[in-house]
């Protein structure tokens, strides 16, 4: 099947990207790495009047690390975030789960920003946009400049709190202090690249004496949003994270979630996908955590 006819424009500023979304609202479309976009075309689940293409305004392609924070153009590649040894330090999280994102095709095409606004629940990013706390910030010709949450962001499958005639600008990744801090990421899927039946994702800091300062957890794929735990995750805090109490928050997890079935999987299966990789990445940010106060 091919695309439903439509219009192209080349945007040649932000600003001009803004006028032409204020002009056609909801019949307009942003285009930038188009990796889920184009397929959704393909397809005819999308049938814009006109793609207004933003790949090559340069202010929706940087990366800035400031204090406490990192700053990522919307346009930023994936393949970018991947690779660049400054950003993977501070948010290593992002690293590790752009690893399982499509292929390498795939995020030498894809943008960070795309990703978001396309909202599929069972997207890597969307999940760590989550569990770092990011805020996503968005800028209309009309309304100005707004913010939102993560946590506000996604309010269906494949539907975000951007408006017709917004776009998304920026994305905040707050940065957790290095020592004490680890990560992890894992989902099973039918072929690695495929989309994920269930995915999980956690971010531990840890004291010189063993004690959880920090946590955050949570699950994508099992539910219309990406989800985090976060009194789950406070239970965490003050604790050793032995392995009775890790399998306990876990279990908990899976048993919050609301996942759907398909031919590959039906919602109990799902479940207990999410209790095995709630668990497993619990335990491998707690090792790298310890790995973390060693090294320094």
């Amino acid at each position: 099947m091919k695309a439903a006819s439509f219009d192209y424009v080349r945007a040649e500023t932000v600003s001009h990207a803004l006028e032409l979304l204020n002009q056609y609202g909801g019949d307009a479309k942003l285009i930038a790495g188009g990796q889920s976009l184009v397929p959704m075309m393909a397809m005819r689940l999308v049938r814009p009047a006109v793609l207004v293409d933003i790949h090559r305004l340069q202010e929706l392609k940087t990366a800035s690390i400031r204090d406490g924070s990192v700053i990522t153009g919307a346009a930023v590649r994936q393949r970018t975030l991947e690779d660049d040894t400054d950003l993977r330090a501070r948010l290593p999280l992002i690293a590790q789960a752009l690893r399982w994102v499509g292929h390498e095709q795939t995020r030498n095409r894809g943008t960070v920003g795309g990703s978001l606004a396309h909202a599929d629940p069972s997207a890597e990013l969307p999940l760590v946009t989550q569990i770092l706390g990011a805020t996503l910030h968005l800028l209309s010709k009309k309304g100005g400049k707004r913010s939102v949450s993560a946590a506000d962001f996604f309010l269906g499958p494949m539907f975000t709190a951007i408006a017709e005639t917004e776009c998304l600008t920026a994305i905040e990744w707050p940065v957790w202090e290095a020592r004490g801090t680890g990560s992890a990421f894992d989902e099973t899927a039918i072929r690695h690249g495929d989309f994920a039946m269930a995915s999980a994702a956690a971010q531990v800091q840890i004291d010189p004496a063993g004690l959880c300062l920090r946590a955050s957890v949570g699950a994508g794929g099992v539910d219309g949003v990406p989800l985090s735990f976060p009194q789950l995750a406070q239970r965490l805090v003050g604790t050793r994270l032995d392995d009775c109490l890790v399998r306990e928050v876990a279990t908990d997890a899976a048993a919050a979630c609301d996942p759907g079935g398909d031919m590959h999987a039906d919602a109990d299966f799902r479940r207990h996908l999410v209790s095995v990789l709630v668990a497993r990445v619990l335990r491998q940010a707690t090792l790298a955590a310890n790995l973390s106060l060693r090294s320094v």
